[in-house]
């Protein structure tokens, strides 16, 4: 007994040790967000700056700054992408999982070959524009709702492994596929439907690849998009030799704002992550513990 407290102790010192190890890189990217350019410069990153500076965040959300409308556009994106895109792959997965479905494993194998081989960047293009996805929410959306193989693979054999015996029981009863999707096998399977929620809610917040290629009005620009286009633009400023405002171009705040954008970014996705942490762990064993 005494040799388990032991252990415990030193375990839970050494756990402490490490999450405060692991939490400095974003103190210390909040630290230099709120740093002054010219502090930065001479002194670099640093816990303690000389002087401190809000002008980062001053300069992402100033009066005629289009943060808060590229918000509002990222977590709509977000929201009903990753809503209509776990839904699709639950119902999917249901479906390759279901013994009595015909030509399940020929399905299977469909979706499996579209992870090895890829048609390219062309055709994704030409389809898109055909659908009529340009300069409109849904160019945000529906380009990445179709589901991820692998999470479909991740559904199905999670999936698998609920009783075939509750399907005959629940069609014995009269329900309907519907009935036992629903109503059965998605809330037995809530730790890995919450396991990919997590991966298509980070997948649509990071995602500026569709605004690049299908985007060109400013105020469908997503959150990610916007940031990268302000870094861009203070970049070529500070290259140009010209000014911005009342700064000069050494008081630009090229560095501290890089950390301002990386804490606004991170914030809803810091936020939603406690949440789903205990179905996203048990989603990540899914297959360690054969029963």
């Amino acid at each position: 007994m005494k040799t388990y407290k032991t252990f415990d102790t030193i375990n839970k010192t050494f756990i402490t040790i490490l999450a405060f190890i692991c939490t400095l890189p974003l103190l210390l990217v909040l630290i230099v967000s709120i740093t002054d350019e010219r502090s930065i410069q001479s002194k670099g990153y640093s816990f303690f700056p000389n002087q401190w500076s809000f002008d980062a965040y001053q300069l992402l959300f100033s009066g005629g700054s289009p943060l808060l409308q590229s918000y509002l556009i990222s977590l709509t994106v977000t929201a009903v992408g990753t809503f209509l895109a776990v839904m699709i792959t639950s119902m999917a997965g249901y479906t390759l999982a279901a013994r009595h479905v015909r030509y399940r494993n020929g399905l299977a194998m469909f979706f499996f070959v579209t992870m090895v081989f890829n048609t390219g960047l062309v055709p994704w293009y030409m389809i898109s524009t055909k659908l009529g996805l340009q300069n409109n929410i849904w160019a945000l959306i529906i380009p990445s709702l179709v589901f991820n193989p692998f999470n479909l693979f991740l559904v199905r054999n999670y999936m698998k492994q609920i009783p075939e015996s509750l399907i005959e029981a629940a069609k014995i009863d009269g329900a309907n596929d519907a009935f036992i999707a629903f109503k059965i096998f998605f809330p037995l399977s809530l730790p890995v439907i919450a396991t990919i929620t997590l991966f298509y809610g980070i997948g649509y917040w990071n995602n500026w690849f569709n605004a690049i290629m299908l985007v060109d009005k400013p105020n469908l620009y997503p959150l990610q998009y916007l940031l990268f286009k302000l870094n861009s633009e203070i970049s070529m400023i500070q290259q140009m030799q010209s000014s911005l405002s009342s700064m000069t171009t050494s008081q630009l705040p090229s560095e501290s704002i890089k950390m301002a954008t990386a804490i606004v970014t991170i914030g809803p996705i810091v936020l939603f992550y406690p949440f789903l942490q205990r179905y996203f762990i048990k989603g990540l064993l899914i297959g360690s513990v054969k029963e």
